[in-house]
This record gives structure tokens, sequence and C-alpha cells, in this order.
């Protein structure tokens, strides 16, 4: 059974739905005992750092996801999932939940690419140039797109942390992988067949870099 985390940051039956076009099972759930329960956790999210974190906080969520995370249980984050994982975001300077050294930054205002200036939110299908050979972003097809909504991005403190690049105005992290956890600032579930090969990938995912 796969856990998806409730932590009234939305993004949830999409997330919900792909699992089960996968043949997938899955509970959708704020209950830790629950989640404890799972063989592995999806933390996704659409919101604001500053909500999420006083969420998962009143909830408790935030002790069992590093405790899920220590214990080796694997992990996916997904959007505002990928960004609560860092020390603290510049989003409402919200601390966070500590679980990759680094901050998430907000696009700068002037962004731009090629003379032309660039909207934020990024929003849209981008490109991502995944770093070695990492279980779960195994066998994508070459130039495959992922869909992106968000103003902030991670950025870990180590580029090691770092699993894949995108350009948008700048180069920055859109995925991060160590151990057991991975986590993507795109939309798996809104990406076509690549996201749902990620989402497979990750149900038969061990849990290590080399699984």
């Amino acid at each position: 059974m796969i856990g998806i985390v409730d932590y009234r940051a939305g993004n949830l039956t999409s997330v919900a739905r792909a699992l089960a076009h996968l043949g997938k099972p899955c509970v959708v759930t704020g209950d830790p005992r629950i989640l404890d329960d799972a063989e592995r956790i999806i933390f996704p999210g659409v919101g604001a750092a500053g909500a999420a974190m006083a969420n998962l906080r009143e909830t408790g969520l935030d002790d069992h996801l590093r405790r899920w995370v220590q214990n080796g249980r694997p992990v996916l984050g997904i959007c505002l999932g990928a960004q609560v994982i860092l020390e603290n975001s510049e989003e409402d300077d919200a601390a966070c939940l500590g679980l990759v050294p680094g901050t998430v930054r907000r696009f700068p205002p002037d962004l731009a690419s090629g003379g032309r200036r660039l909207k934020i939110p990024h929003m849209g299908w981008n490109r991502v140039a995944f770093c070695g050979d990492h279980p779960v972003f195994a066998g994508l097809p070459a130039g495959a797109e992922f869909y992106f909504v968000h103003a902030y991005y991670p950025a870990p403190a180590d580029d090691a942390w770092a699993a894949g690049w995108t350009e948008y105005g700048i180069r920055f992290c859109s995925a991060v992988a160590r151990g057991n956890l991975v986590a993507v600032q795109f939309h798996p579930e809104k990406s076509g067949r690549p996201g749902l090969m990620i989402l497979e990938n990750f149900c038969r995912w061990g849990g290590s870099d080399a699984q």
C-alpha cells in the first residue's frame, strides 16, 4: 500500500488517480498511524510553504516525515513536497523540515530568456536534464517534458543532492535524490506517459540510489 500524505495542501486526488491508473493501491490520509503501515510514502502539495509547515506541525506529520525518511521508507516529494523538505524557504520566511540541506528560492523578478521577459510562476511544460542513473528516473525517453507550476524552487546547499536540472531563465534544481528520498518540482501525475513512468518506477523502487 502507498500512503499519500494529506496535510491540507491539495493536489491529492490527481496523484491517487494516477496510481489507480497504474493499478497501484493507495490511501490518502493525514492519520500517521495509517501512514506508518504504508510500504512507501508520497508527499505531494501545492500552495504556500508557511501554511504547509503550520499544518504539518499542527498534525505532527512533520516529525513522522522525518522519521519515515530516517527509517529508510521510500519517500517521493512532489511540487511543494519537493520544497519543504529543505531547511527553509524564502516564501513566508518559513522554517521547513530540514531533510535536505539548503533553501527554497524565488525566481528573480527580472527573469528573462532570449531577450524576452519570462512569466512567474513558471507554468507549463519543460525538460529535465536528469543526473546519473537513479532508478526512479530510469527509462525516460530523451527530451521528455514535464508539467511545472511554481514560483519557488529547491536550491540544495550541495549539488550532490540534485538529480535533475531545468532551464527557465536560470538553471534550477528540479529533482532531488539521496538514499530513500526522492523529490521532483514538477507534477509527474500531470505529465502524461513520462510522469506515469516515474510513478511506476517509484512504486517498484527499493529505496536506495542503486535499486
